[in-house]
């Protein structure tokens, strides 16, 4: 019993027992279902947002006609301020930012090319929602035509 008293005495025993229950409160254990209830599947441990996250691109997709203008308006200035050329591949959009890259995707046969947006439009058309360049439109295979149905998607650039 002189063991006891000497823990006693210098309070290692009340600290071995503060220890002990503080870590039988960590202890997990499941809740036993009542008689009758069903037994709870396990559920799978869920990754919290902050273990996870990753700035989602923004993805915005866009259907309708595109049409395209050319030679008539080579030299104007675009909304943006820059001069148009036929040649290079950029794109009017009636919201889209200035310099926002597009992806054109043509539906019916798949085709796509990617402009850059340097001017507002189309007007005059509720239907279409992308004016291309010369040079867009004839990659895509639509100066024939004039209008091809597209699908746009906004992207990092060229």
């Amino acid at each position: 019993m002189a063991g006891v008293g000497g823990w006693l005495r210098n309070g290692r025993l009340a600290l071995a027992c503060a220890v002990g229950l503080a870590c039988a409160g960590c202890v997990h254990t499941e809740a036993v279902p009542a008689r009758g209830q069903p037994a709870r599947p396990e559920q799978p441990v869920r990754e919290t947002p902050a273990q996870t996250y990753e700035p989602a691109p923004r993805v915005q997709v866009e259907r309708g006609n595109a049409s395209w203008y050319g030679a008539a308006l080579a030299g104007r200035r675009t909304a943006s301020g820059e001069r148009f050329d036929p040649g290079k591949m950029t794109a009017a959009h009636r919201k889209l930012p200035f310099g926002t890259w597009v992806e054109v995707r043509r539906v019916d046969t798949g085709d796509a090319v990617r402009v850059r947006i340097t001017d507002r439009g189309p007007f005059g058309h509720d239907d279409r929602i992308i004016d291309l360049s010369r040079a867009a439109a004839e990659k895509l295979g639509m100066l024939r035509a004039g209008v091809a149905q597209v699908e746009l998607r906004v992207v990092d650039g060229p």
